[in-house]
């Protein structure tokens, strides 16, 4: 093995799969009339059994750990291994041991921590709004913001130290975008500092966001937007990852 091994990776986010829950998607549009069967199509025209997914977040409409399992077989059946992180509506999602104890085989995930598949390192953690944003709010989003700092502090830790012996590659998985209006955030600054490869994130959903949205290199990382709306439900092949590259 040596410098020049490439891995197929791809990553589509905010599948928001139905959780038991009565909410037709295509109230927010008709592009989203029957998304699941469409992400189905075109995931299983172009992902291979041995392709590795990542999945930013807002996998889930469920409420309940019970409700979720139905929306991960369904991804378990795809073709791939999957690496999962956490969105804003999760809220099935609220303890990283008890999500990991319903993951069906060819399901992982990372919370505030790191793992390895194959030779590349994953981390993540949710993210949140920023101070600035129109609906930021310091009394009751800045311990959340703050909350998440830390968590991709330690998800980064964690990821080196993983990747250090053999110099792998660091993919971070984040759900909120780590940019503001094209200037990185706090998110993004460590992202950077840690010498991470690449950074998928979802969570916008409207055509002038992204537009404006932060994507390719941007000191020294690879951004790329991933929420499945804004990829016209195909999941999105990253460049290749070389090993040294981060």
């Amino acid at each position: 093995m040596d410098g020049t091994e490439t891995v197929r990776i791809w990553a589509i986010a905010d599948l928001h799969l139905p959780g038991r829950q009565d909410k037709p998607m295509d109230i927010f549009g008709a592009h989203w009339r029957d998304h699941a069967a469409t992400i189905e199509a075109n995931w299983r025209a172009n992902i291979a059994p041995a392709d590795l997914v990542l999945i930013a977040g807002d996998i889930s409409w469920a409420m309940r750990l019970s409700d979720v399992c139905d929306d991960l077989a369904w991804i378990d059946a795809l073709p791939g291994t999957k690496v999962l992180c956490k969105g804003n509506h999760d809220y099935w999602w609220n303890s990283r041991s008890r999500a990991r104890s319903v993951l069906p085989p060819s399901l992982q995930l990372v919370d505030c921590d790191a793992l390895r598949v194959d030779d590349v390192v994953l981390c993540g953690t949710r993210g949140w709004s920023v101070p600035g944003d129109r609906d930021f709010d310091q009394a009751t989003d800045g311990r959340i913001y703050e909350r998440e700092l830390g968590r991709l502090d330690r998800a980064l830790a964690g990821a080196q130290q993983l990747a250090a012996p053999e110099n792998l590659p660091i993919i971070v998985l984040l759900h909120f975008p780590p940019f503001r209006e094209g200037e990185p955030t706090a998110f993004a600054e460590r992202i950077a500092a840690a010498g991470a490869a690449a950074c998928v994130y979802g969570h916008l959903h409207q055509a002038d966001q992204w537009a404006s949205a932060t994507t390719g290199c941007v000191a020294g990382v690879h951004y790329y937007l991933t929420a499945c709306d804004a990829l016209q439900f195909n999941p999105l092949r990253l460049a290749e990852v070389e090993r040294g590259h981060a």
